[in-house]
């Protein structure tokens, strides 16, 4: 490689939702001494999920694969009412770590079908969070994910509301938002967008450098909706050269010029580091930062009192007083740092 520089794009990486996903996942393992089962992959990156695999977790697809009483944790991306409560009545431990964020879209479905709406939901087709927000209301909904599906939708007699998967891209959302108020003009959008801020500031900060650069670097897994987002804004933004990559092992040997780097919402900082040690750029690396993130999601309510309680039987088995103890400070411990650690 003959690489001058590279542009680094900020923010990248990890979101609020991941780490706080990933954290939660490192305590049960942490916590419990037989296999943690987790319900689809905890996030979108194969180096993720591989870590926790090698520590004994064991990820499934059907929820009736989990043994009864056996802990179990439900994906960043959420799940189906039916599988939580299926998940729930096993007998074992449960912890959903469901992201805030498509929290928030599930409570919008439920809400709206509930006032008697019809819903377009705009999402992937066989996404996992795109099949667990539609089963909210199964009845109620419609999936399109593009200005065509739109149009080919019938004429419907109910009120329309507009939601959507949290990581589009702002441009697949906007397009497709465009097509169906023109169909339906007064159409019911809600007041705060369902998109992930940190998706569209990731996307955000990827444009502010992918002009400038001879080639870009999006790392990130194949299923991860967010940076399949990103690889397609970079080829959009006139780059001549794209490449998505697991590790530095999957770049190409001909890299020249200018080169940006970013990462999807589910690739872990060290990824980051060990691609451009790969480039081994000439002229250094220039970070570029849009916009500083200091959302924080906290783990799981039921998650974090167990941990409450283990930290207080603790601090009473060092012959330290529980009232006195220093509080757990979850929001500076970064799951980059977790998933390094853990082992």
């Amino acid at each position: 490689m003959d690489v001058d520089r590279v542009l680094l794009a900020s923010p990248r990486g990890f979101c609020a939702g991941v780490e706080m996903a990933i954290k939660a996942l490192a305590w049960m393992v942490r916590i419990f001494d037989g296999p943690v089962y987790c319900y689809h992959e905890i996030v979108h990156n194969q180096k993720v999920v591989d870590r926790f695999r090698d520590l004994g977790v064991i990820f499934v697809d059907d929820i009736d694969e989990v043994p009864k009483g056996s802990p179990v944790m439900l994906s960043a991306h959420g799940s189906a009412p039916e599988v939580v409560e299926a998940a729930e009545a096993s007998g074992g431990y449960v912890v959903d770590a469901v992201c805030p964020l498509v929290t928030k879209v599930h409570h919008e479905v439920k809400v709206r079908s509930g006032k008697g709406y019809r819903i377009v939901y705009v999402g992937h087709e066989g996404h996992e969070e795109a099949v667990g927000t539609m089963a909210v209301a199964p009845d109620s909904i419609s999936r399109v994910q593009s200005r065509a599906e739109v149009e080919a939708l019938p004429d419907f007699d109910e009120p329309l509301a507009l939601l959507a998967q949290t990581t589009l891209s702002h441009r697949d959302w906007s397009d497709v938002l465009d097509a169906t108020k023109e169909r339906w003009p007064e159409l019911w959008t809600p007041g705060r967008s369902d998109l992930c801020f940190a998706t569209t500031n990731r996307q955000s900060a990827l444009m502010e450098i992918a002009p400038r650069c001879d080639a870009m670097v999006v790392i990130g897994s194949a299923n991860s909706s967010n940076t399949s987002a990103l690889e397609q804004l970079a080829l959009e933004s006139g780059c001549e050269r794209v490449f998505r990559v697991n590790d530095p092992d999957e770049l190409p040997n001909d890299i020249t010029g200018t080169v940006g780097v970013t990462a999807g919402a589910s690739a872990p900082e060290d990824l980051v580091e060990a691609v451009i040690t790969r480039l081994a750029p000439t002229g250094g690396v220039e970070e570029i930062t849009i916009t500083t993130e200091d959302e924080y999601f906290p783990p799981p309510r039921n998650l974090r009192e167990v941990l409450t309680a283990l930290d207080s039987i603790a601090t009473l088995a060092a012959g330290g007083s529980v009232q006195n103890r220093p509080a757990q400070n979850d929001r500076d411990l970064p799951a980059a740092q977790v998933l390094t650690t853990l082992g």
